[in-house]
Parts: structure tokens; sequence; C-alpha cells
């Protein structure tokens, strides 16, 4: 049931991915030189909601005002809750190119909470399982290196079935594995109820409308809500 369920979720996904706009290959390219935007925190005491990641955080092809860290952010705002989300999604981000720049984000960014969004664009270019995993742990290791308090919140990915059973059933694997061995928490699959939906995607069939990014908003408010209410 589970592989016939994926299979239907997955299948219109990866046609899309062969033919979206190559920028996001370009932008992949400029990692370095064009690094997300830092919005400092209102005040110095107000806690820090970091979501890294590519352009599923960014908001990609939408408003920021109507990416999920946005929604996040609201919702955080209509609670009382006294947390500063900060939205460091960059298109065309893989974890090798996350993690290069990391340093940089840390560096200028407090974090109380990191919540870790990539890994799909490694998936989408078949790059090995076994380095997506060693670069997620390398970015949760330099999280808790700056910020040792940090909470950490790991969204989970998967890739179309049609490049491969084994390779989808290894990746969908770095992510539950990752958040045992580094006791970090779990978002199952970042875009639970949204992959394959063309009603809830842009026209390139990849990245979430107004209406996928609140659904996407859920997915990972069922998991935060738990971190920032303690």
């Amino acid at each position: 049931m589970q592989k016939t369920i994926l299979v239907s979720i997955f299948t219109a996904f990866l046609f899309a991915c062969e033919s979206a706009p190559e920028q996001r290959g370009e932008q992949a390219q400029k990692t370095e030189d064009a690094p997300a935007a830092i919005i400092p925190a209102d005040e110095e005491k107000q806690k820090v909601i970091l979501f890294f990641g590519n352009s599923l955080t960014a908001g990609y092809g939408l408003d920021p005002s109507e990416a999920f860290p946005a929604i996040i952010q609201q919702r955080i705002d209509s609670l009382g809750y006294d947390y500063k989300v900060i939205n460091a999604g960059l298109s065309g981000e893989t974890t090798a190119s996350g993690n290069n720049r990391l340093n940089w984000v840390l560096e200028r960014q407090p974090v109380d909470v990191f919540v870790l969004e990539l890994g799909a664009n490694d998936g989408l270019r078949g790059i090995d399982p076994a380095e997506t995993r060693s670069n997620l742990k390398a970015m949760i290791d330099k999280v808790r290196a700056a910020y040792p308090e940090a909470k950490i919140i790991l969204a989970g990915m998967m890739v179309p079935p049609n490049m491969g059973e084994a390779y989808s059933r290894d990746f969908r694997q770095v992510f539950p594995d990752i958040t045992k061995e580094k006791n970090v928490e779990l978002i199952p699959f970042l875009l639970d109820r949204v992959a394959g939906e063309p009603d809830l995607n842009q026209t390139d069939g990849v990245h979430p409308t107004v209406a996928g990014q609140k659904i996407v908003a859920d997915n990972v408010w069922a998991v935060l809500k738990e971190e920032i209410a303690g």
C-alpha cells in the first residue's frame, strides 16, 4: 500500500522537475555570491527560529509573505509567542552548498530553533544518499557547535520512485536515521498532501502555490509547536 501511495504522489512530481526552468541550476551556482537575506531580530532578547533551506523554504515564485515561514510567523504572533522567524531559504540549494553557506549565516544570526530543509535537490540530481547524509549531519554539528542550546528540526524529504526503488528507499531513510543518531526532531515529509497535487503546485509542478504553502506550514507546525511551547 505504501509503495502504491508513493508512486501516485511522485509520478507527476518527477515529470515536473524534469521540465522546470533551468534557472534553479544557475541559482545553485550562485549560492555563495547571493546568500539569503538575513533579517535581524527586532530585539536582542527575542528568540529566533531560522528556516534554512532551498526554494521550498524561500517561497519560489511567490511573495515572501506567502512562503510557509511567513505563515508560521503569523501563527506564532496570533498565539502570543515571542519568536522571530527568519527565512534563510535559497533556491537551488543542495546539502553541499548549504553546508558551505551555513557558517556565514550562523556568524550573523543567533539561533534558538533551527529548521533544516535541504535534500530535495540532492535527490532529484541522483546524488549518493551517503553524501546527503554526511552533509546534513555536518550542518547539525555546526549549529550545535555555535549554539549548543538550539533546538533542531529536520524536514524529511522523498524522491520519485522513478529514480529507482533502491535509491528512493535509501534516500527516504536518510532523514529518520539522522534524527535518531543526532537526537533532533523530524518532520516526516515536508510536502505531505502537496507533492503531486496539480492544484497545490505552480505551473512548474514542483513549487507549492499559496494554498500548498499553507499545507506545508501545517506540516511544519505539527512538529514546531512542540518545540516552542515548552
